[in-house]
């Protein structure tokens, strides 16, 4: 069962018992933020909610990405292997052709078939104009402030359009946008992303850059522009693969942009490359921490376009786990055969935990046959456009089961022995990755967790001085340390040579406040805090980390450092008093509780590193 529009999207989710009407007045102002936030950490990642009365004319639906089976319906799949196995079947009857007439004959259906992909352009207007608004005015729309210090209202699903003005050639990316006024907004893309490369050639060629917004539609449409595909590789021709059909196009009204008939909305407009940049964000993002306010382009809106029946689609990130983990665990399912095709035929399986928030931590299972091929595998990953990003990058051998935890635990103390199994470089890292000690470019931590380096499990042995123990399994321990004058790391060392921790594989040193009460919010903490390249080393077999807040005075840090993302207390007792007037469902308790004692200050940074 498949769905072409968000309207019939929610329909099956209904009928599938996925989805939650909430008809009470709820703000898209952190309310309704506070309430996905609940639902979204679930188990299996709860129902998906839309919430029709938000103030404007139009509900917002949310958490419709939210699990396997709302993803899979979101595609068109019935399965995650159901794309592999697709091109499975269509390289093996390409590989299988020769020059006789009847084999080519007989590749006609496939050819037929992928001619079905692409997207097809109409000269009619399309269901996204039946309404045309050209005196825009965003402040119709029920656009969400997510968290507290956000610095405004953002559009959190939107698929921006841009093309090359030299090659024509169209990218659909997914940028976040801040409300500025109403018929203005930000457009934060990254430097390495699409829409920044077209922006750039625009403003060498001294023109304005035409752009279309469109938010909902059918669903395949969002998740492709959140794919990581090749350069001038269109996204609509990977929502045609999914679907096996085309994707359908209308001109916009103001410029040429071309735009999926189906759209809820399309928000029209364009950026002059020679206007002076503004001052976007802060924004809770996606890694959990806030990331902070910069100097992004100026969307100026010509044009609101949308449907009589539109619902405006929106989603929130912050800690982990979230509704963007199942759009990430899509890509990596889909996108795990052109990696083994095209990077390295030896991997067998990939997985991004939820706990990495996307790039920073890759679980690889491959065939091992020669020393060093684990290195291999993991930097071939790295040269491999958005997987260049990725922090922590960790190989096994291809009897291990990389998707449960408790294996992969296992296997990494049984098997590691620092000294031999762990490589430290350097490279691109994401523009969101606060610890970076240079702003997107940090280390690299590779680690060979396959039988080459199997070594005996010893008890770790500890000193009585060590008495701040956070977690402590086989042989890897969390310690934590006071903020002081000295580093983390060279009190890690410290101990190591002074022999008060004995055969431990893996020693991190964490603030002391930081408490956690499971192994998976240990995980996310760590991997967000370390740059590898000044915070990880090895000494005596052993790798030290220094997963603590970093300042200008202890460490050499230059940069702010962010809070973490969570809700202000107004806003939870609200929904706290009201919750049986929303739902018929019991009691969730507010996420952001279990944060509390890890908020410092009342700004998005931690007051301890300003001006130290």
């Amino acid at each position: 069962m498949s769905a072409d529009t968000l309207q019939k999207y929610i329909e099956h989710l209904e009928t599938q018992n996925e989805i939650i009407r909430v008809k009470e007045f709820v703000d898209p102002e952190l309310e309704i933020t506070e309430i996905a936030d609940r639902m979204m950490k679930q188990q299996g990642g709860g129902k998906a909610l839309l919430f029709e009365n938000t103030g404007t004319d139009f509900p917002v639906l949310i958490n419709h990405y939210g699990s396997d089976n709302r993803i899979l319906l979101a595609l068109g799949l019935k399965s995650y292997d159901e794309p592999g196995e697709r091109i499975d079947k269509i390289l093996s009857k390409l590989a299988g052709a020769n020059e006789s007439f009847r084999s080519k004959l007989a590749l006609l259906p496939e050819l037929k078939t992928a001619s079905d992909w692409m997207p097809k352009r109409s000269s009619k207007k399309g269901q996204c104009q039946e309404i045309i608004i050209k005196n825009p005015d965003l402040s119709i729309l029920p656009v969400l402030k997510c968290w507290p210090h956000d610095g405004g209202r953002f559009v959190t699903l939107p698929m921006v359009i841009t093309q090359d003005p030299i090659t024509k050639i169209r990218n659909v990316g997914m940028y976040r946008m801040q409300i500025f006024d109403k018929n203005s907004t930000g457009m934060h893309w990254h430097l390495h992303k699409g829409g920044a490369e077209h922006y750039n050639k625009h403003k060498l060629a001294g023109s304005k850059m035409p752009v279309s917004v469109v938010l909902g539609g059918d669903p395949v449409l969002t998740y492709c522009a959140t794919a990581p595909l090749p350069e001038n590789i269109d996204e609509f021709m990977l929502a045609g693969f999914l679907k096996n059909q085309k994707v359908n196009l209308v001109k916009s009204i103001t410029n040429d942009i071309y735009v999926p008939d189906t759209a809820d909305f399309v928000i029209e407009g364009y950026i002059d490359p020679n206007e002076e940049l503004k001052r976007e964000g802060p924004f809770g993002d996606h890694t959990g921490f806030y990331s902070l306010d910069d100097m992004y382009p100026v969307f100026h809106v010509t044009c609101i376009t949308h449907r009589k029946n539109a619902v405006y689609p929106a989603t929130i990130v912050g800690v982990p786990p979230m509704e963007d983990f199942y759009l990430g665990k899509a890509t990596e399912r889909i996108f795990l055969k052109p990696i083994q095709i095209t990077i390295a035929p030896e991997i067998i399986d990939i997985r991004l935990p939820g706990y990495g928030v996307a790039h920073n931590l890759v679980l690889i299972k491959a065939k091992n046959t020669y020393p060093g091929q684990s290195f291999k595998i993991m930097n071939a990953l790295l040269g491999a456009g958005q997987m260049m990003f990725s922090k922590v990058l960790i190989c096994f051998d291809e009897d291990v089961d990389i998707h449960n935890d408790s294996e992969v635990f296992d296997v990494i103390c049984r098997n590691i022995s620092p000294e031999n199994s762990i490589i430290i470089g350097k490279g691109p890292s994401d523009v969101l990755d606060h610890s970076a000690y240079q702003y997107t470019f940090s280390g690299k931590l590779l680690i060979d967790a396959t039988k080459s380096n199997t070594s005996e499990i010893k008890q770790v042995g500890l000193s009585d001085e060590i008495n701040n123990i956070k977690y402590s399994d086989q042989n890897l321990i969390i310690i934590g340390a006071e903020n002081n004058d000295e580093n983390f790391l060279k009190q890690g060392k410290s101990i190591i040579k002074n022999n008060q921790i004995e055969d431990c594989k893996v020693l991190i040193i964490i603030d002391n406040f930081v408490s956690f009460e499971n192994p998976f919010l240990y995980a996310w903490y760590v991997l967000n805090n370390i740059d590898p390249s000044h915070d990880c080393e090895v000494l005596e077999n052993c790798l030290i980390v220094d997963a603590g807040i970093k300042t200008k005075k202890k460490d050499g840090f230059n940069r702010p450092w962010p809070n973490i993302v969570s809700m202000d207390k107004k806003t939870i007792s609200k929904i706290d008093e009201n919750w049986n007037k929303y739902f018929e469902i019991p009691f969730i308790t507010s996420p952001s509780k279990k944060l509390e004692s890890l908020i410092k200050g009342d700004s998005e940074l931690f007051e301890l590193n300003q001006n130290s």
